[in-house]
């Protein structure tokens, strides 16, 4: 068992679906990292779940301008976790927010924890997540082939950028961390 908790970002039918706009071309082969991941989390497991707000607010407007399919309540199917998690999700976080640091997940980390981050999207979610929990202090271990982003480069580039804050984030790829606990 590895020693830390794992945040599986946003695996949802809107990333999912390739009919979506906000399709993530690579989510199967993310989807196929995570499930190799949970065992050995066990209950150290959290899910999140991005939502829209009920009423945007700020520079939250001028998105939803661009993107009004998404202004759907939060047990809209398209918000739902893609079918084979959310059968094994037991701990699932909502944020309208891109970064996943919340008080509550800032909470399960705790201060001198360590947060594995995996899921969708790369160069959205995920670095906004990674970013917040490394400027309060935790251990950020982002899996790169259980991530997928907008597209390759995009995915490229944000782990790129995410590498250049060793040692507070780390990238590493299922092996690797797998390795670790064997």
């Amino acid at each position: 068992m590895t020693t830390g908790r794992l945040t599986v970002i946003d695996m949802q039918r809107v990333f999912a679906d390739p009919d979506s706009p906000w399709a993530t071309p690579r989510f199967a082969e993310a989807a196929a990292g995570v499930r190799r991941l949970l065992p050995a989390f066990d209950d150290r497991v959290t899910f999140t779940r991005f939502l829209a707000p009920a009423e945007p607010t700020g520079a939250w407007t001028a998105y939803y301008a661009q993107w009004p399919f998404a202004l759907q309540p939060p047990d809209a199917p398209l918000w739902q976790l893609a079918d084979d998690f959310a059968t094994t999700a037991h701990h699932v976080l909502d944020a309208p927010t891109f970064g996943k640091w919340t008080p509550e997940l800032a909470s399960l980390a705790g201060p001198e924890g360590r947060l594995v981050l995996a899921g969708v999207s790369t160069d959205c979610c995920v670095l906004s997540t990674a970013l917040a929990a490394a400027d309060a202090g935790v251990e950020v271990l982002v899996v790169a082939d259980a991530c997928a982003g907008a597209d390759d480069d995009s995915h490229a580039k944000a782990l790129h950028i995410m590498d250049l804050y060793q040692p507070l984030i780390r990238v590493t790829t299922v092996a690797e961390l797998l390795d670790t606990v064997r």
